[in-house]
């Protein structure tokens, strides 16, 4: 019997841990399209390029990158991860490694994606070298991580057991800067109109109300299945100001 909310032809493809979200599950679509939309916003800058994807996950930003660029390396730690990516996604190589010692030469890419991933990892400033060391002279670097500030606030480790170490923006940015890299701008992700009035239906935020639901193991209402299907990309809004009480952070930075 399938899980409720995930169809059969994607249960079987990838445990749910929390950690890894994928297209076409019901109960995934919030956290599926808060990170699809940052993948739809740096696509832009992914055209005609060559792009590594440091810890490509379930794959579909890969294949969405690479709907535009001239090629796309997906790398993940995970062997059941880079198993399903290659079967799944063939319009993206992939590979798995250790995201601290990349198996790349250097200044072989265009532009470094890593979304959702430096949180989990313990050698960051290490993780970030090895983007510098890769990427070309005029290379982007492009880096998502969910807020400490919002996601974990006031404490200094963080709330999700399957994170290390949790960034705010200065954090992100001065990382980014120490590891070599100039132009750092740092943007964040918030909530839409449309999403703010769905916070406001679900006692003041639509995430509260979906994990209490995954922590007591309670029966989804259906109410609030029928809003977390509902969300879209249009309901997320990235931009440079008020960072400290954004989602989630995107710094985008040139390696000189």
């Amino acid at each position: 019997m399938s899980s409720p909310g995930v169809s059969a032809d994607q249960e079987h493809l990838l445990e749910l841990t929390g950690e890894r979200t994928g297209p076409g599950i019901e109960i995934e679509n919030y956290w599926f399209r808060r990170h699809e939309v940052v993948y739809e916003a740096l696509a832009p800058r992914c055209v005609d390029a060559v792009v590594l994807e440091a810890g490509c996950g379930e794959g579909y930003g890969a294949d969405l990158l690479a709907g535009v660029a001239r090629r796309v390396v997906g790398l993940d730690h995970d062997a059941l991860t880079a198993a399903h990516v290659a079967s799944r996604y063939p319009r993206v190589d992939v590979a798995r490694t250790n995201l601290v010692a990349l198996p790349v030469r250097d200044g072989a890419c265009d532009t470094v994606v890593s979304l959702q991933v430096i949180e989990h990892l313990r050698e960051q400033e290490r993780f970030l070298r090895e983007c510098h060391r890769v990427l070309r002279a005029g290379g982007a670097l492009l880096v998502s991580t969910p807020n400490r500030i919002t996601f974990s606030p006031g404490r200094d480790t963080p709330l999700n057991p399957f994170h290390t170490r949790e960034l705010s923006g200065v954090e992100l940015a001065g990382l980014v800067r120490d590891a070599g890299f100039t132009g750092v701008e740092v943007l964040g992700l918030h909530h839409g109109p449309r999403l703010r009035g769905l916070d406001a239906r679900h006692g003041g935020s639509i995430v509260d109300a979906q994990v209490a639901v995954v922590v007591e193991g309670h029966p989804w209402p259906e109410a609030l299945r029928r809003d977390v299907q509902s969300v879209t990309c249009a309901d997320f809004a990235l931009r440079a100001g008020e960072i400290d009480a954004s989602l989630d952070l995107l710094v985008v930075a040139t390696r000189p």
